[in-house]
């Protein structure tokens, strides 16, 4: 069975590397156009270069810190010159952010919010009502398991997360009457660069794979995730054969999570 998304606009923050950058790829293998936003200017017009030879169809990047909201209303604005109405909106902009409670001090909380959840308030405003018009829409927000089962020290990241969760549900029940569907995917320990970051920081002389074996345990499939499995799911949630969900936060995480 396959996702077709042909003639679909996706637009995805935080698109150039990682996740974003898996997903990007296989939207645009099931025949969508995709518009990316990224920080970073190398990144970017690599990732874009990258995902159009391999899948044939127009990609488009967007430099934009989507911690700046009148940078990423300027990128909007040449989003919509470009593609019209965005049909699927993925926020995956973010990385982690730890720190234990009595470590967390303003500056850092908000500066997660305005990494995070304010950008994916924004993007969201801004694709909603060419969804509304249309009576068609798919809203991806990448959240982290944590978001549901915090644990010690991972503030501000699993406050914000949470946050992104009560988002998506608020958001579905006022959007579904217009037929968008919007849900949260918890991602678990996948296989990406900051796990490599992380490495080289914390344990340099530990071979690297016998790193992400460590990694792997409490994972009951025994193994980290790829980028390419995450990006499937987010594949087949913006399908039409994903009509009948929305409101709803998936892990994927190899049943890491003890909440489901």
């Amino acid at each position: 069975m396959n996702v077709v998304l042909n003639g679909r606009s996706a637009l995805i923050s935080g698109g150039s590397k990682g996740l974003g950058k898996a997903i990007a790829l296989q939207l645009a293998q099931s025949g969508a156009n995709v518009a990316i936003l990224a920080r970073d200017a190398a990144n970017l017009d690599n990732a874009v270069k990258e995902i159009a030879e391999e899948s044939g169809r127009d990609i488009r990047g967007y430099q934009c810190d989507v911690s700046d909201a009148t940078q990423l209303e300027q990128a909007c604005g040449a989003i919509k010159q470009d593609f019209g109405t965005v049909d699927i909106l993925i926020n995956n902009a973010g990385s982690s952010a730890r720190d234990s409670f009595m470590g967390l001090t303003r500056d850092s909380l908000f500066a997660d919010i305005n990494l995070k959840l304010a950008p994916a308030i924004q993007l969201a405003q801004f694709v909603i009502p060419g969804m509304q018009q249309q009576s068609w829409g798919r809203i991806v927000n990448v959240v982290n398991i944590g978001a549901k089962a915090p644990q010690a020290c991972s503030a501000p990241t699993s406050m914000t997360r949470a946050a992104g969760v009560a988002m998506t549900k608020l958001m579905a029940n006022e959007l579904a009457t217009h037929n968008i569907l919007v849900n949260a995917l918890c991602v678990g320990r996948i296989r990406s660069d900051q796990w490599v970051r992380r490495h080289a920081r914390d344990c340099p002389d530990m071979p690297y794979e016998d790193y992400l074996n460590g990694l792997a345990t409490g994972i009951p499939l025994g193994r980290l995730g790829h980028a390419s499995e995450f990006a499937q799911t987010v594949c087949f949630l913006v399908s039409d054969m994903a009509s009948y969900i929305t409101g709803t936060a998936i892990n994927v995480d190899g049943g890491m999570s003890p909440v489901t």
